[in-house]
């Protein structure tokens, strides 16, 4: 298939809303694309990337930043092959690849450091599901104390070398020029650099609700859209992988944002 048509087929653009009381232009460093919440959809993830591969290579963008917003794992069934790929692109591609800490990859840290107290939330959540793609079943939220702790144990040692450190280096956001990315909001009330972590992992009452006022746009997952949105400020890019929708990444450059989807 013609790659003009391959494009057209799984790329929509979006201009900015006219009407939204937000009007700064988007302005990052350089262009970048920024990959909505995956949660164990590696098929749809090697999709997409195929997809950003042509795209970089159309659009003069091969030294464009990939970022990940967070939320790789959990409820699908290859959170480990997601994992892997992730990892595997940061460390070869480290310049050009950044991954974002999602509240679901913090909900798997506090499962190591505390299994059968915090860490117990992370099962009801998804975390079964990961546990399962490394191969370690049997887990269940109400089990004893004593079966989550030998649980954690054989988690820790199925993960590759060196993948724990790199969670738990994990960062909370990021930002190029006018451009802000994270998992869940930002405090529109508060400077990006001066946000929490509550916030970035798990939003904000404000964040929907209030524009900022101080030029600065936000991508993000967390949230559920039907469909990729740009309001006021916010590039929301969680359309629901895990649901049966599409992996959705946005291309971020000066003055433009569009979107490409793979199923």
């Amino acid at each position: 298939m013609p790659l003009s048509r391959l494009k057209s087929l799984f790329r929509s653009k979006t201009t900015v809303d006219d009407t939204s009381r937000f009007c700064a232009t988007l302005a990052p460093d350089t262009p970048f694309y920024a990959i909505g919440d995956i949660h164990g959809q590696a098929d749809q993830l090697e999709k997409l990337l195929d997809q950003i591969d042509q795209d970089r290579a159309s659009e003069g963008f091969e030294k464009a930043t990939l970022l990940f917003i967070g939320d790789y794992i959990d409820r699908g069934a290859k959170s480990a092959e997601v994992l892997n790929r992730l990892y595997t692109l940061s460390q070869t591609v480290s310049t050009r690849t950044v991954c974002l800490m999602g509240n679901h990859e913090k909900m798997l840290l506090d499962f190591i450091d505390d299994p059968a107290g915090r860490g117990a939330m992370w099962l009801r959540f998804g975390g079964i599901q990961t546990l399962a793609s490394f191969g370690i079943t049997g887990a269940r939220e109400k089990a004893p104390a004593e079966d989550l702790l030998e649980i954690c144990d054989a988690f820790e040692a199925a993960l590759p070398p060196k993948m724990l450190s790199w969670l738990k280096a994990l960062p909370l956001s990021w930002h190029s020029g006018n451009c802000s990315g994270a998992h869940a909001a930002l405090n529109p009330a508060r400077a990006p650099d001066g946000q929490s972590e509550r916030t970035l992992l798990w939003g904000h009452a404000d964040f929907m609700r209030k524009p900022r006022d101080d030029g600065q746009w936000v991508v993000h997952g967390h949230t559920i859209v039907k469909k990729p949105a740009i309001k006021d400020g916010r590039i929301a890019i969680d359309t629901g992988a895990y649901r049966s929708g599409p992996l959705t990444a946005a291309v971020i450059s000066k003055g433009s944002c569009r979107f490409l989807q793979a199923r």
